[in-house]
């Protein structure tokens, strides 16, 4: 085993603190384990000492993206006053993330009724993913405390991110994954950056309850979104997505909800944000589920977000197929915080989303289609009204599960989307097998045409 590293985490300036989100105790450091001392419970970090102004906080933000230093062209170290402060700026690891584009969703908007709607798309991070956004931070914490090894549980996105981020950085990565469970794209990521990973006979709650074993037992660092730097690296979406829009936030902003570590980080950075002045009203923020994995949903529905309602997770959704989310009592404190909504989906409506997603030329992976088909809900139950802004959070590539695309396309998966009717089958594009003649093209071209496969809404 590497060299024992430092088991507790320091600021290295008085800029921040871990603060318990149950009992609310704050402490200087935090053990590996990232758990309130007094109670046990997750900690996140605040900052006790900001002074700043919202128009010099726009002004430094807006100049610093004309700057070649490394810290400036990542999108999430470029709005380093409101992060963690590094002893050196050098021990930043990046990868140039974050910086993703708002995508307006012309096709998306008339099958909604929402003009106004936009997708920021997270999956064009540099290993695909939001979870680069987190990564960056958390893993300069990792090598500036002195760490070799770093570890995760993971459904695959957290995997490929922290193998790149480690390597990036001159560590160590171990992977722990749910056996068969995972999609091959986001294994084999993982693979080529290095990472000793381990495919373990259980789910991914397992998963993570061995790391945390683990990290009390061996001097190996824990990213996952249990750990706060995680959390503070994410939320730099919405501080991108503010300027974007010109700092007029939108009516909502919709999240898949997975381990929830994400939805926690973007809720937290609008309620800093609003406390600064850099925004004048809260967007609310809604969180959407697979049926198959709705533990947040029973919460908020069955026991009103006091206690959390564990499933068996199964959803073709891999990247949000958790039962037991570590973050669940962020998520729920940003519901409330915010006045969002809670959903769920079924597998059809996901498959049905993600398609009518790519027909906008934006691909995803299913999991960011879930906002789209809780979109559609919302609009039903006048939750989202039609003369509301609304933003959809696309957390991952539509080549992180490239399989699941094909067998929608081929037909060769869900067996519910007959019940769908034509909705699935104007949707899927099978490749079509021809002889090499140019007059079975034509006849294919024309055939498509007539049937307007390839028309658009107008």
């Amino acid at each position: 085993m590497p060299h024992l590293a430092p088991t507790e985490h320091k600021p290295s300036t008085s800029t921040f603190h871990f603060r318990c989100i149950a009992c609310g105790v704050l402490a200087n450091s935090a053990g590996q384990d990232f758990r309130c001392s007094n109670c046990g419970d997750l900690l996140e970090i605040t900052y006790p000492a900001w002074t700043f102004s919202a128009a010099d906080l726009k002004s430094r933000w807006r100049e610093r993206r004309t700057s070649n230093a490394s810290a400036d062209l990542s999108g999430v170290w470029r709005f380093r006053d409101l992060l963690p402060a590094l002893e050196r700026e050098a021990q930043v690891v990046t990868l140039r993330e974050g910086n993703t584009p708002l995508y307006e969703l012309p096709r998306c908007s008339h099958i909604t009724g929402i003009p106004r709607l936009y997708a920021k798309h997270q999956g064009l991070n540099p290993t695909g993913s939001f979870k680069d956004t987190g990564m960056t931070v958390a893993a300069s914490f990792a090598r500036q405390a002195g760490y070799r090894w770093v570890a995760c549980a993971s459904t695959g996105n957290t995997s490929a991110s922290m193998a790149a981020y480690a390597a990036r950085g001159g560590m160590r990565s171990l992977v722990l994954v749910p056996e068969g469970k995972i999609s091959w794209s986001k294994l084999s990521q993982a693979l080529d950056y290095g990472a000793l990973t381990c495919q373990l006979r259980t789910d991914f709650d397992g998963c993570l309850r061995l790391l945390q074993e683990l990290v009390r037992r061996a001097p190996v660092y824990q990213l996952n979104s249990i750990n706060p730097f995680r959390l503070e690296g994410q939320k730099t979406l919405a501080l991108e997505l503010g300027e974007q829009l010109d700092w007029q936030p939108p009516d909502h902003i919709i999240v898949p909800g997975g381990n929830l570590g994400n939805s926690s980080a973007i809720g937290k950075a609008l309620l800093e944000m609003r406390d600064l002045g850099l925004i004048h009203r809260l967007p609310k923020l809604s969180i959407i589920q697979a049926e198959g994995a709705n533990a947040l949903v029973r919460t908020m529905r069955e026991a009103q977000g006091k206690r959390l309602i564990s499933v068996q997770a199964e959803t073709h959704a891999t990247a949000i197929r958790i039962g037991n989310p570590a973050s669940w009592k962020k998520a729920v404190h940003v519901l409330q915080a915010t006045g969002g909504a809670c959903e769920q989906v079924s597998e059809v409506e996901i498959a049905q989303a993600k398609a009518e997603i790519g027909a906008e030329g934006i691909g995803c992976e299913p999991a960011s289609a879930v906002t789209l088909a809780g979109l559609k809900k919302l609009v039903r139950q006048n939750f989202v009204r039609k003369d509301q802004t609304v933003v959809l959070v696309l957390t991952g590539n539509l080549l992180k599960d490239p399989d699941f695309t094909m067998e929608f396309h081929r037909g060769d998966s869900l067996r519910e989307a007959s019940q769908a009717g034509e909705a699935i089958s104007a949707l899927r594009r099978p490749p079509v097998v021809l002889d090499a003649t140019i007059d079975a093209v034509l006849g294919t071209l024309a055939k498509a045409d007539e049937t307007g496969q390839t028309d658009s809404h107008g």
